[in-house]
């Protein structure tokens, strides 16, 4: 590996440039951008670590659920995106028993190898994910070790781009790389990222996100077997549409909100359950509208309004995918209203029960069909309840749309994105 003078020297090269226009785009000023974020991030690391002296580049980019909202963790189908903004790590192999962290914005991390226990203490924290991640891969049968690290995030934490998933698959690429040979297939660091999250950290989540890290670009995937889901990237030029997608985050947090989120998919099996099966993919509509008097009783009727919701946004994905690959972005943004439509009445993650005063999700969804209608898409975004939304949004109306957003809701809250083409990566510049 190379020194951390020899590749802040590499990153003003042409080959420099051309790796990161790969990860970035070539927009105006965008590689310049990038080439000062991972000179201070070079020089973050030679502060913390100055006896460490070769280094390596790693980036994971964070995602968006285009379409299938709660329909993984019931076998369902998902359409989701990774995107421009990533997580990016300065790493260096060490070779002894422990991984120490400098995460800007966080205390530094020092996570024992010989401990790697789960401990309540540390859940919701990124202590367990680090932790969950190495314990996992050792449980695997795969190698770990130490290594020193410097991270910096463009993935807002809390904005529904799943900066978790992107931490947890960041941590195990770097132990993929330094401790075995890069050689851990794809989906197998995505399950135990998700076992991290799921196990250490304490919330509820399905694959998609740690998947869509990992891979990249834009990804129809299909959970109907959770041991071999089918991953399929969609053949669309999404930036040829003249639509621009934007994240709108509300403000709110979703940090007390993992009951809620492993309600929807606790009910949602508790239908399937009642009709003999284990999962809503292995059953279908018809069959629960048939079975709807006793499923009242047995159930409840929220419980089975999630299911039709899943029911109708499981085939909406095949739908959106069709439509982006003939080319029919109105029918895409027609189905993409649909599935935020039904997420609001029928899933009902728009907001928690009982809250009253603050619906900041709900209420950026009323603007977006006032601003939008006839001309754009919009939907809550990920788990819901609180935080984020997302829009399709044509350029004639992007001024007007980010203006009145960032007067409601705050300046730093829309984030315009672009889909990229490579997941979790290393830069390897030498």
């Amino acid at each position: 590996m190379p020194s951390v003078s020899q590749l802040r020297a590499i990153l003003e090269t042409a080959r420099g440039r051309e790796r990161l226009a790969g990860l970035y785009g070539t927009q105006p000023g965008a590689v310049e951008l990038q080439v000062e974020r991972y000179s201070r991030l070079l020089a973050r690391f030679a502060e913390a670590f100055p006896e460490d002296r070769e280094v390596e580049l790693f980036s994971v980019p964070g995602r968006a659920e285009v379409g299938g909202n709660h329909t993984d963790h019931n076998g369902g189908r998902v359409l989701a995106a990774a995107v421009d903004l990533d997580i990016v790590a300065a790493a260096c192999r060490t070779g002894d028993h422990s991984v120490v962290i400098e995460s800007e914005g966080y205390p530094r991390q020092v996570i024992e190898l010989a401990d790697l226990a789960r401990r309540e203490a540390e859940r919701y924290t990124p202590d367990a994910l680090s932790r969950g991640v190495c314990a996992r891969m050792r449980e695997l049968g795969y190698r770990i070790g130490g290594f020193h690290a410097c991270l910096q995030s463009r993935v807002p934490k809390g904005s529904g781009l799943s900066s978790s998933a992107a931490y947890e698959v960041l941590l195990a690429a770097i132990l993929n790389a330094f401790y075995n040979s890069g050689r851990i297939p794809e989906l197998v660091l995505a399950r135990l990222a998700q076992y991290a999250e799921n196990r250490y950290f304490g919330k509820p989540c399905g694959l998609m996100d740690q998947t869509t890290c990992l891979v990249g670009g834009l990804l129809s995937i299909d959970f109907r077997d959770f041991a071999h889901p089918l991953v399929r990237k969609v053949r669309c030029d999404f930036a040829a549409s003249g639509y621009s997608l934007v994240i709108v985050d509300t403000g709110a947090g979703h940090a007390a909100l993992n009951q809620e989120y492993a309600a929807i998919e606790g009910e949602m099996k508790a239908v399937a359950r009642a009709l003999g099966g284990g999962v809503l993919r292995e059953l279908d509509k018809d069959r629960v509208l048939r079975e709807l008097p006793s499923l009242r009783g047995q159930v409840g009727d929220r419980a089975i309004l999630r299911a039709l919701h899943f029911f109708d946004d499981d085939r909406r994905v095949e739908e959106q995918v069709a439509a982006l690959e003939r080319g029919d972005f109105p029918a895409f943004l027609r189905l993409a209203v649909e599935s935020g439509q039904s997420s609001w009445t029928l899933c009902q993650n728009c907001y928690p029960p009982g809250a009253v005063r603050e619906q900041g999700v709900a209420l950026a969804l009323a603007l977006s069909r006032t601003l939008l209608s006839g001309g754009g898409a919009w939907r809550v975004h990920g788990g819901g309840f609180a935080g984020t939304i997302q829009a399709f949004v044509p350029g004639e109306r992007m001024g007007g749309y980010l203006a009145l957003m960032r007067d409601v809701f705050g300046p730093e809250s829309c984030h315009g994105l672009s889909v990229r083409s490579l997941g979790a990566s290393s830069l390897e510049l030498a």
